[in-house]
């Protein structure tokens, strides 16, 4: 590494900076969407459990644009699941996708130490 020149160990280093700074901004949206579609995951989960409690001959409506629809209870459970199921997966895949951007940064993180800890000391 003494071989090449102060620029290319130059460019090298800002290239790794930049690395870690776009995966911990990155990761931090990621995270923010995980716990923004928990959060809407939960509330489907409530509304979910306040429909399987009521009464089968109470009339469910729908909310559409500035209007409600008259929904059958199997209908509106069915499409309430299926809003469940797909958040999980978004779950599953921005954590799956956390986790990767989580060891690129810290991979971005000990190349600096890497670099900084085998760098000749100036007097």
């Amino acid at each position: 590494m003494a071989s090449l020149s102060d620029d290319t160990l130059r460019k090298i280093l800002m290239q790794i900076q930049q690395t870690a700074i776009q995966s911990q901004r990155a990761l931090n949206v990621s995270m923010q969407q995980t716990s923004v579609k928990d959060r809407e995951r939960r509330i489907l989960q409530l509304t979910i459990d306040e429909i399987s409690q009521m009464n089968g001959d109470v009339n469910l409506y729908k909310g559409v644009g500035k209007m409600f629809i008259h929904v059958p209870r199997d209908i509106m459970e069915g499409e309430l699941k299926a809003q469940e199921k797909e958040l999980s997966d978004d779950i599953t895949s921005l954590n799956k996708k956390s986790k990767y951007l989580e060891k690129q940064f810290n991979d971005a993180q000990a190349q600096l130490r890497d670099i900084f800890h085998h760098a000749p000391k100036q007097q």
